[in-house]
């Protein structure tokens, strides 16, 4: 791991829901405002293209779905995007004017089988505009289910940076012992936590892991009001009697002891900016390496299986 210095943006935002433009457009302009600052790094929320539907039923209950919930999740569909793709490439370009790492959390569409099924995944894009890796949500939780499919061992993406390895795991894959360890185990020093969670408890969580990792922890949620949602979708109504402040954010980043290098952001829309002194991962491992001095693999053992999990083989 480098000792070297690395200057942090943590982005708060939300687009229109549904609207990809909307979402491209936004990680234009923060990630060249984030760059104008210093910024090397830049990172963005869950799902950020297109957004996180919160409070929207698409339409179901157990045992049935609706005509219109299927339209609306069609909408969710046509505003995902293929990895690689257009989009992606554009994305690139973002990054490579900027000359930063950009992470984006992105709704994905599956381009190998059905073309249909989608997840919740983060996109690591380098200073030079290349696509270096992806992660895909290993477990939607609760009726995220209904909206995206499971990621498999085969994206548990660490990346190699001048300033150290950085990687992520999405929201609620972090109450996952077991995937937290794979990444401690992949050498990670900065770990990114793109959330849809605003709540108190997540701050525990997040300060926690960095204290367990002994590594930084760099979260990142959407602040998302009602003007965000289209009037036209048919379960608008679904969010009609909610607060206007859907999701009131809360990112934060943490040091590897588990203070907090950058307080929580709430209720309002904002770019977190941090410089992350890098030599403090290697100090705060003294005392505490979970998967090294401090490990006992005469007790414990993890295996983790990293192959591309396919319904379909063409030999």
């Amino acid at each position: 791991m480098s000792n070297q210095n690395v200057r942090v943006a943590v982005i708060q935002s939300a687009p229109i829901l549904f609207d990809k433009i909307s979402a491209l457009d936004k990680i234009a302009s923060w990630t060249k405002q984030a760059s104008s600052e210093g910024a090397q790094l830049v990172v963005f929320p869950e799902v950020f293209v297109s957004g996180y539907p919160r409070g929207l039923s698409m339409g179901t209950r157990v045992g049935s779905r609706t005509s219109e919930g299927r339209k609306d999740w069609e909408r969710y569909w046509e505003s995902a995007i293929d990895i690689p793709g257009e989009d992606t490439e554009y994305l690139g370009e973002i990054a490579r004017e900027a000359g930063v790492y950009l992470i984006v959390g992105v709704v994905e569409r599956d381009n190998q089988f059905s073309k249909s099924t989608l997840y919740n995944s983060i996109l690591y894009i380098g200073p030079d505009g290349e696509m270096l890796g992806k992660h895909r949500k290993l477990i939607p939780t609760g009726a995220e289910r209904l909206l995206w499919g499971q990621g498999d061992g085969s994206t548990l993406t660490v990346i190699d940076t001048p300033f150290g390895r950085i990687g992520g795991l999405i929201c609620w894959e972090n109450y996952m012992p077991l995937a937290r360890t794979a990444m401690y185990a992949k050498g990670i020093d900065i770990l990114i936590t793109p959330t849809a969670d605003a709540r108190e408890t997540w701050q525990s969580t997040i300060r926690h892991i960095a204290c367990e990792g002994r590594c930084f922890v760099v979260s990142s949620n959407q602040f998302v009001t009602k003007d965000s949602y289209p009037t036209d979708l048919y379960g608008y109504d679904d969010i009609a009697q909610d607060p206007d402040v859907l999701s009131r954010g809360g990112s934060a980043i943490v040091g590897p002891l588990g203070e907090y290098v950058s307080n929580p952001l709430f209720d309002q829309e904002g770019m977190l900016l941090a410089d992350l002194d890098m030599s403090q991962v290697t100090q705060s491992r003294f005392d505490f390496d979970v998967v090294g001095h401090y490990n006992r693999p005469d007790v414990f053992q993890l295996i983790v299986k990293e192959d591309k999990q396919a319904i379909v083989e063409f030999r």
